[in-house]
C-alpha cells in the first residue's frame, strides 16, 4: 500500500468545492503551526493543548448547564463557540482544535455511546464476538452520520478571523476498538486485548471498518476547512510492540494514507496530520513511525514519559514532534511551571527539528485557567531560538 493508492472518495457536501469554501475564510495570521508541522525550526515553538475547550473553562462549564455533552458536540453553534472559547481568551495559543469526540465514529457505526458523568463513556452494548461486527452499518455516509462537526468546522473557521489554524481529528482505530469492545475505558483491556489473542483477523477486519470511517471523517473535515489533522491513540500504550506494529499501526496508517490519496485524488494540496500514541514508547515503535513518505503522519505526538532527544536520536530530522510536558505541571504554581517550561524548552531546542509545543496528554479539569495562561505565556519565552 502507498499513499498514491486510489480510494472511494466519501460522499460529502463540500466534494466539488472545497476551492470556494476555502476562498471563503479570512485570510490566515499565524501560520507558526503549518510551518513547524512541515518541519521548518520555526522562530518559537507554535503552542496549544490537547482538550483546551474544555472542563477546566469556567464559560465551558456555564454552557454545559443546559447542554449535554453530545448535545454540545452534535449541535454545530455550541461545538464552534465552545472551540473559540479558549481562543477568545488566550492570546497565546497557536492553534485550535475542533470541539467533538472520537466517539462519535462509534456512533456513525451504528453504536450508541452514552457521557455518563460518573462514569464517562458507556456504550451499552459493546462488540462481545466478531459475530457482533455484523450489527455495525456496513456502508457509513459521513455526511448523513457526521455533517454536524463539518458545520461546526466551517463555523469555527469563519469565527477564528483567521487568527490561529483549526486542526480536525479523529480517534485511531485501535483505540475506538478497545471502546467498542470494553463498554467504555478500562483499567485492563482484558476484553478488547483479548480480541487481538483470539480472533485476530476478525480483528484486522474491524480495524479496518473503522479506520475507513476515520479517513472519511478528516477528509470531510477537511473539506470544511480544518488546516491540519491529528489522530488520537490514547490506548496504544496498552498494546505489546508486536500488538502495536501488527494491529494499531496498520490500521493508522490506512487512515493517513487514505486522507492523503483522496485529497491528492481530487487537487487538494493536502494538510499536515499528526499521530498521537500515547504510550507506545518502544524504540522499535519510534523507529517503525519515523518516515513520514511510509507513514504518512509528518508529526509524531510525545506523552511526558519520553526524553525528546532521545526521541530525536531514534527518529532523525524527517518527522515533526509535538509535545510533551507532563499535564501536572499546571498544578506547580508560577515558579514551577516557569522553571519547568524553561527546562524542556531547553532540551527541545537542543533536539531540533520541528516542534510544537504541547502538554504530553490532555489538560485535566481542576486546572486553574490562569495557570494555563502562565504556561502559555512561559513557552512564548523560553522556546524561543537564539
Amino acid at each position: 500500500m502507498t499513499i498514491t493508492e486510489k480510494y472511494d472518495v466519501p460522499q460529502v457536501k463540500n466534494l466539488g468545492k472545497w476551492q470556494e469554501v476555502e476562498k471563503s475564510f479570512p485570510p490566515l495570521k499565524n501560520d507558526l503551526l503549518l510551518r513547524a508541522a512541515k518541519g521548518e525550526e520555526t522562530e518559537r515553538a507554535p503552542v496549544w493543548v490537547m482538550r483546551q475547550a474544555g472542563r477546566y473553562l469556567p464559560e465551558f462549564l456555564e454552557v454545559r448547564k443546559s447542554h449535554s455533552f453530545f448535545e454540545c458536540c452534535q449541535t454545530p453553534s455550541i461545538a464552534s463557540a465552545l472551540t473559540l472559547q479558549p481562543i477568545d481568551r488566550y492570546p497565546r495559543l497557536d492553534a485550535s482544535i475542533i470541539f467533538c469526540d472520537i466517539l462519535v465514529v462509534p456512533q456513525a457505526l451504528g453504536m450508541e455511546v452514552l457521557m455518563e458523568p460518573s462514569k464517562g463513556p458507556v456504550l451499552p452494548q459493546p462488540l462481545v464476538t466478531p459475530e457482533d461486527i455484523n450489527r455495525l452499518n456496513p456502508k457509513v455516509n459521513v455526511e448523513k452520520e457526521l455533517g454536524y462537526l463539518f458545520e461546526a468546522i466551517t463555523l469555527t473557521r469563519k469565527g477564528l478571523a483567521g487568527r490561529v489554524p483549526l486542526i480536525g481529528f479523529c480517534g485511531a482505530p485501535w483505540t475506538l476498538m478497545a471502546y467498542m469492545c470494553e463498554g467504555g475505558g478500562s483499567k485492563t483491556f482484558e476484553k478488547s486485548k483479548s480480541w487481538l489473542y483470539e480472533y485476530p483477523e476478525e480483528s484486522k477486519r474491524l480495524l479496518r471498518i473503522v479506520a475507513d470511517v476515520c479517513a472519511d471523517l478528516l477528509v470531510g473535515q477537511v473539506l470544511a476547512g480544518a488546516q491540519m489533522l491529528q489522530v488520537f491513540d490514547s490506548w496504544a500504550g496498552e498494546l505489546t510492540p508486536y500488538q502495536y506494529r501488527e494491529f494499531a499501526y496498520p490500521a493508522s496508517i490506512h487512515i493517513s494514507h487514505k486522507v492523503k490519496s483522496i485529497l491528492k485524488q481530487i487537487g487538494h494540496p493536502g494538510v499536515a496530520i499528526t499521530l498521537f500514541a500515547k504510550g507506545a514508547n518502544a524504540p522499535s515503535t519510534f523507529k517503525l513511525l519515523s518516515d513520514p513518505t511510509v507513514t504518512g503522519y509528518d508529526t509524531l505526538g510525545l506523552d511526558w514519559t519520553v526524553d525528546p532527544l532521545e526521541v530525536r536520536e531514534l527518529v532523525g530530522r524527517q518527522v515533526n514532534l509535538q509535545g510533551n510536558f507532563d499535564p501536572t505541571v499546571l498544578y506547580g504554581g508560577k515558579d514551577g511551571i516557569e522553571k519547568e517550561v524553561e527546562r524542556l524548552s531547553t532540551v527541545w531546542k537542543k533536539a531540533g527539528g520541528g516542534w510544537i509545543a504541547n502538554l504530553g496528554h490532555g489538560i485535566t479539569p481542576n486546572v486553574k485557567p490562569e495557570d494555563m495562561g502562565w504556561f502559555l505565556e512561559c513557552v512564548h519565552k523560553y522556546s524561543k531560538r537564539s
